[in-house]
């Protein structure tokens, strides 16, 4: 089928991240064996709970307090969080308006309230727009419920989006996340640190 539709992970394909900046963050804090809470492509403990939805932010800031020898406000807590994202270019948000244009343009991100509400909504929001400016519709792991790789957030992003998955290409820097998709019949695009996506969609032939 031809592809109408082009479905976005956001850190490491629209945004750039950093996890040894959040790390170090959470290390001055004070928190013992932060590296071990945060992967290259998923995160462990009150960090997953958060994406996945299973608490709420206060929740979480109380457990993080928990794992940490010094006092912190909310404050710092969330601030430190927010160093895992290091921002969106410009430029990528140009490209996103285009492709609008032309496709169905969605996002599916494992994320969590915290950086939804505060550091990912202002970086969309660089050239002018906001984020929902970008998109036909969106999705995270913490309104879902469930994290990628689970079958189950790529079974409600079908239903949401309203839109059959041999019709849309998913675009992911997780092999992981992509082997889930294919399983259910998208077609799949891997973005490598390093490469922008349009880059690589123009040389699937698609118009970007």
């Amino acid at each position: 089928m031809p592809i109408k539709n082009l479905m976005f992970d956001l850190g490491g394909v629209i945004m750039d991240i950093c996890r040894l900046d959040c790390v170090a963050a959470f290390d001055a804090l004070g928190m013992k064996d932060a590296n071990s809470f945060f992967g290259e492509y998923s995160q462990s403990g009150p960090f997953l709970r958060l994406e996945a939805g299973e608490i709420d932010p206060p929740t979480f800031r109380d457990e993080m307090r928990r794992l940490i020898t010094a006092t912190v406000t909310d404050a710092e807590l969330d601030a430190a969080l927010n160093r895992f994202l290091t921002g969106i270019p410009a430029r990528r948000l140009r490209v996103l308006e285009q492709l609008r244009r032309r496709y169905g343009i969605y996002l599916l991100s494992n994320t969590n309230p915290i950086m939804w509400d505060s550091r990912i909504s202002e970086q969309f929001c660089i050239d002018g727009h906001n984020r929902e400016y970008y998109f036909d519709g969106t999705l995270t792991s913490f309104e879902a419920g469930v994290n990628k790789p689970a079958r189950e957030i790529f079974e409600a992003a079908l239903r949401k989006f309203q839109i059959e998955a041999p019709e849309t290409l998913f675009l992911d820097d997780s092999q992981k996340n992509l082997d889930a998709a294919a399983s259910m019949g998208f077609n799949t695009l891997l973005v490598k640190p390093g490469c922008e996506f349009d880059h690589l969609l123009k040389d699937m032939g698609f118009d970007v």
